[in-house]
């Protein structure tokens, strides 16, 4: 027996192809994007793949790719050796081996690159990480494509960059995302600095190549731990200034990086992992 439903059946055989054609489109379109991997910036960053890279998760940590200019700006950008790159593979895979050991909630060994311009896929990606966001150069048309990500409830964390110089080159993408709504300092009593460990006293997690230097790069001495917000004053955009987390999980393993950034860096994470997931 035909297992065509009878409405169909008396179609012409070229609409149920037609038709066919047309979901089996929509469901690539609506499908995530595989795994993949790029080169880095950063020729020792470089990360053995886990075996169980492929098993599925409840989280999965989204690496947001993006077009840059200056420092590491790169018109492939969307092939990898890249500003985007920076701290990555090896941080990523760090800070998620050491989430596995600290939430109850399943979480898969290997990030996710997302780029805004592959149509919807963005949205399949809850929490998002944008590394070396100094020179970050977001189009008019993936400036809308996140925001409107970030107020249908995803998360983006923005890390290690430094000094007035890369704070103005963050607000110039950022202002085009959220053109109407403020980036604010975060009290230490926010429910981000909570969700699992108590941060409301924070140190600034050093730059692992400037440690000789204090840790910080350019004119960033001061941490600061900034935001935006959405109208019910959930972050939607947790900002790491002055600081860099990447190094304290890329670092993690290395005697010469300081083991209370690493320490701070991961529970900072934990927190930021949590809150996305319940907020």
């Amino acid at each position: 027996m035909s297992r065509i439903p009878a409405a169909l059946r008396r179609w012409p055989r070229r609409a149920v192809l037609c038709l066919c054609g047309l979901l089996l489109a929509s469901a690539v379109v609506y499908a995530q994007r595989p795994f993949r991997e790029y080169p880095g910036v950063e020729g020792d960053a470089t990360a053995q793949l886990p075996a169980d890279y492929n098993a599925p998760a409840e989280f999965v940590l989204g690496r947001l790719m993006f077009p840059a200019q200056g420092r590491w700006g790169n018109p492939n950008w969307n092939q990898g050796y890249s500003a985007w790159t920076v701290d990555y593979p090896l941080g990523d895979r760090n800070y998620l081996r050491h989430l596995r050991r600290l939430i109850n909630t399943p979480v898969r060994s290997v990030e996710q690159p997302v780029d805004l311009d592959d149509g919807d896929d963005v949205f399949n990606w809850p929490f998002l990480l944008a590394s070396f966001v100094g020179g970050w150069n977001l189009n008019n048309a993936q400036a809308a494509k996140l925001r409107e990500y970030l107020l249908r409830g995803g998360f983006l964390l923005c890390d290690s960059f430094f000094g007035s110089a890369e704070w103005q080159g963050f607000q110039t993408t950022m202002q085009r995302v959220f053109p109407d709504r403020p980036i604010v300092e975060l009290s230490d009593d926010n429910p981000i600095f909570h969700t699992v460990y108590d941060l409301d006293k924070r140190r600034q997690v050093r730059n692992g190549r400037s440690l000789v230097r204090g840790g910080y790069r350019l004119d960033g001495i001061d941490p600061h731990w900034r935001g935006v917000l959405d109208d019910d004053g959930r972050v939607m955009v947790m900002i790491s200034f002055n600081n860099d987390l990447g190094d304290s999980w890329q670092y993690a393993d290395v005697a010469a990086y300081p083991q209370e950034d690493t320490n701070l860096g991961i529970r900072l994470g934990v927190n930021f992992a949590v809150y996305a997931m319940t907020h």
